[in-house]
């Protein structure tokens, strides 16, 4: 309520702020007012201007262009109202009229040189100054953006900032680029305001002088004197406040965007070199002796500069001094401490190492985009299979080879390759019948054999029919299949919450059904990494969470509740795996190995497993290669069909021996794909 009440009486107090100055261009005002109004006008460009000065941080005053267009508004009306004054009664009240008088001394002659002093002032110097850094500021804010925003991903992807940071920061990426743009225009309304102020002057001066002579009937002389004290005192009165406010915009818009005492740096950046101090007191003695200037003056000058430099120099030697010694006291501290070991507990998730020649790939400064391929192989994974992929830490080793690279998954190597980094790769696909000379390799991610070739046969390869990469798709690649193979691993109970939580906002009901009531977490857990093990999406999860609220009911058992959920994701399936309007080729199994596996399958409070003869397993492996390696032989995915009772323990057989072999049942399939069996495994 407090907060409603502050916001609202914030926005009343600047409509009524604005509301005033279009009422002070109709209305005539008294001239009490005017004194008081002229007062709050001054008094508000010295708020204006100190802010400016002390803020930390340009957007601070993120609103300064706004302001800038209600001030000079509210001043325009000001002088307005005191022109009005001046000619209709000859008298504009205390506050003018002391500015006329005081200012130029008396002398009517030195208080018109220091206006126009101040008019010069403000417009060929600040104004002039400001404007331009404003444009430029503007313009490199604008075209720096997307460097800045690469530069956030890049932090994000390799952990030095979490989301929250990322987003923070390119928020404020946003506003600096939406607060510069608008200074470039508001900048304007300074100027703007600067001369209308010239111009009033200008029309008060004949004007006062024509209402003297013509309405009065004062001479020449006595009208000019008359008028032109209240014209130059008008003048003063707002080119004093336009100038405070021409000075706040120099000063923000050459801050830019440093967080940092504005005093307290220009005094360390001016006076933080004794060496500095000790010349110029050199100096100022030095004027002081050989010249005729004043020797007292000079001299003490000099004695004080050289005095300031050599207690800046003894300060400096002492904050050394205690930095080493705390810097030793530290080092020795931390050895002293024990539980400092718990840092190096911390196992990254994802880690991609690399030689110090891969150091260019990943380098934003020359030219690599690796860093912005991790990114994409991130969203690309959330895209294909629901979960978020952990941050990918990426690290230089100097005691790899300088082309190697090497992955990790949770602090253990699974792989590795080698690049090199001026060359392409190239791949037959298998219809290219005329070879191409270069270095014999195998392409890392599916073993395939390849050759390293040059920029200046990378042409040639392609016209060839060769499938050509470069080093950093390489990379990415193979980090995407490392990815893909160990997602179900990588996904934590905290991301199944994470999950649980996103789906709770849309579907409330299905969430407070199923968890914890009917399974917990971690039994959540294992189904979606069954599911994530064999490549299938959980991105959609509502239909996921409501068949285990279906069939939880009736058993806890995680596998068997993955095939229940697989067969309502059987659109999902069939559409990976069959694609529409084609026959896809696939082998089935002998329903007499169907029975013998179900009556191998043991029952125990851990969960099923199956009971085998060795012998009889190393038949079946080899009836499974004989019969996939037809399909493999079309160029076609080794894909099996067997009954849905029997398929999580034929996969659970197979997969120590055939990573990539693909097990469906028949009720994960759609009714309209089209299947052709092309042989049967047989034990």
């Amino acid at each position: 309520m407090k907060a409603l009440v502050k916001r609202l009486s914030g926005d009343i107090f600047i409509a009524i702020y604005v509301l005033a100055a279009f009422i002070m261009l109709i209305v005539p005002l008294p001239i009490a007012l005017l004194d008081v109004l002229l007062a709050f006008d001054m008094s508000l460009a010295f708020t204006i201007m100190f802010s400016c000065m002390l803020t930390k941080e340009v957007l601070d005053m993120a609103f300064y262009p706004t302001i800038l267009l209600f001030t000079t508004v509210f001043r325009i009306a000001l002088n307005v109202s005191s022109t009005r004054l001046i000619l209709s009664k000859g008298d504009a009240g205390n506050v003018i009229d002391t500015f006329g008088q005081f200012v130029g001394g008396g002398d009517l002659v030195i208080g018109v040189i220091v206006f126009i002093i101040l008019i010069i002032v403000q417009f060929m110097v600040i104004n002039k100054g400001s404007e331009r850094v404003a444009e430029v500021t503007a313009r490199f804010t604008l075209d720096a953006m997307p460097g800045k925003q690469m530069a956030i991903d890049a932090d994000l992807n390799t952990g030095a900032i979490d989301d929250a940071e990322a987003k923070r920061r390119r928020d404020k990426i946003q506003a600096e680029s939406t607060f510069f743009g608008n200074m470039d225009g508001a900048v304007k309304y300074v100027k703007g305001d600067a001369t209308a102020g010239l111009l009033i002057t200008a029309v008060n001066i004949i004007g006062g002088i024509a209402m003297g002579v013509l309405r009065m009937g004062l001479s020449i002389g006595e009208a000019a004197d008359k008028y032109l004290i209240l014209t130059i005192g008008d003048g003063l009165v707002s080119q004093i406040p336009s100038l405070l406010i021409s000075l706040s915009t120099g000063i923000l818009v050459t801050k830019g965007s440093k967080e940092a005492e504005f005093g307290t740096e220009i005094l360390h950046e001016l006076f933080s070199l004794p060496r500095v101090l000790y010349i110029v007191g050199a100096v100022m003695c030095l004027l002081g002796i050989v010249t005729p200037l004043n020797p007292v003056l000079f001299v003490l000058v000099g004695a004080i500069f050289l005095t300031a430099a050599t207690f800046m120099n003894r300060t400096i030697r002492t904050a050394e001094i205690e930095s080493s010694v705390d810097t030793e006291e530290q080092e020795a501290e931390e050895i002293r401490q024990p539980e400092n070991v718990n840092s190096l507990l911390s196992v990254d998730p994802i880690e991609l190492e690399f030689g110090y020649g891969i150091i260019p790939l990943a380098d934003v400064n020359q030219g690599g985009d690796l860093l912005d391929r991790v990114v994409m192989i991130r969203r690309q994974i959330a895209m294909e299979l629901g979960t978020i992929v952990p941050i990918i830490r990426l690290r230089d080793n100097i005691q790899l080879n300088p082309n190697q690279y090497i992955v990790k998954i949770k602090g253990i190597q699974v792989s590795e390759g080698e690049i090199l980094f001026d060359h392409y790769m190239a791949m037959n696909p298998g219809f290219v019948k005329e070879e191409i000379a270069g270095i014999p390799t195998f392409e890392p991610s599916f073993h395939l054999p390849a050759i390293w070739i040059t920029e200046n046969q990378r042409e040639r390869a392609e016209s060839l029919g060769y499938t050509v990469v470069d080093p950093p798709s390489i990379i990415a690649t193979h980090l995407t299949e490392l990815i893909r193979r160990h997602i179900s691993e990588l996904l934590t109970r905290q991301d199944v919450q994470n999950l649980i939580n996103n789906l709770k906002e849309s579907n409330p009901s299905v969430v407070e059904e199923l968890v914890p009531k009917l399974l917990g977490l971690g039994e959540i857990q294992k189904v979606l990494q069954n599911l994530l093990k064999e490549g299938v999406s959980i991105r959609d999860l509502l239909t996921i969470f409501e068949t285990l609220a279906d069939y939880a009911t009736s058993t806890r058992d995680t596998d068997i509740l993955t095939e229940y959920v697989r067969q309502a994701l059987k659109r999902a399936i069939s559409s990976r795996f069959f694609p529409a309007n084609e026959t896809t080729s696939v082998v089935t199994l002998d329903p007499k190995l169907e029975q013998e596996i179900m009556g191998s399958v043991k029952q125990t409070e851990q969960g099923a497993y199956l009971n085998l003869d060795p012998e009889k397993t190393k038949q079946i492996m080899a009836s499974v290669e004989k019969e996939t390696g037809k399909l493999e032989n079309l160029g076609k995915n080794p894909i099996v069909i067997t009954s849905p009772i029997v398929r999580a323990y034929f996969k659970r057989l197979t997969e120590d021996y055939f990573r990539d072999l693909i097990v469906v049942s028949y009720n994960e399939v759609e009714s309209n794909v089209e299947l052709q069996s092309v042989g049967m495994v047989t034990a």
